[in-house]
């Protein structure tokens, strides 16, 4: 396992949509636990293989609080099915350092993906797993939290990543 660069906006990379996975083989399982090691030192709660400049649909997600076992869920090519009511959630994003905005986003989802394994599996999500779900398919799709906004709070957010960006060294 390794700890891999995450891109940050502006990177390009960030707007290009990630190929399906055609092959679950050893260099997947790989990635999938590079990503998981990747998101828990950052730390987030969810990173898309896009994210560190992989151009596969993959992401992983452990909304597990602190004070709970870790609950990791692995989704390759995810495909949101349904979405139902309408939930407002203050967002942050590993590829946007130092910005959490509020995101209107459905609070149910209904995804069906793959395992590592290529196993397929349908789940129903709601609360913060429907929150984390819809983002980190998002980045698969080359949209990120920034293109929910107007163009002012766009704008500031750019700023606010960039001298975020400055201050890390990065």
């Amino acid at each position: 396992m390794a700890i891999r660069p995450i891109l940050t906006y502006p990177d390009p990379r960030l707007r290009e949509p990630a190929k399906p996975v055609d092959t679950f083989d050893e260099e997947l399982k790989v990635l999938v636990a590079d990503m998981a090691e990747t998101m828990y030192d950052a730390p987030g709660c969810g990173l898309a293989a896009n994210q560190i400049g992989v151009d596969k649909r993959v992401f992983v997600i452990d909304v597990a609080d602190e004070d709970e076992p870790s609950d990791l869920k692995v989704f390759v090519n995810p495909e949101i099915v349904s979405k139902d009511g309408n939930q407002s959630w203050r967002e942050g994003c590993l590829s946007f350092p130092g910005v959490s905005e509020e995101v209107k986003r459905a609070k149910t989802v209904v995804v069906r993906a793959q395992d590592a394994e290529g196993n397929a599996f349908q789940l129903e999500a709601d609360g913060l797993l429907a929150v984390a779900i819809q983002h980190e398919n998002d980045h698969l799709d080359g949209v990120l939290m920034i293109d929910k906004f107007n163009a002012l709070k766009r704008r500031m957010i750019g700023k606010k990543v960039a001298r975020s960006v400055s201050e890390a060294g990065v």
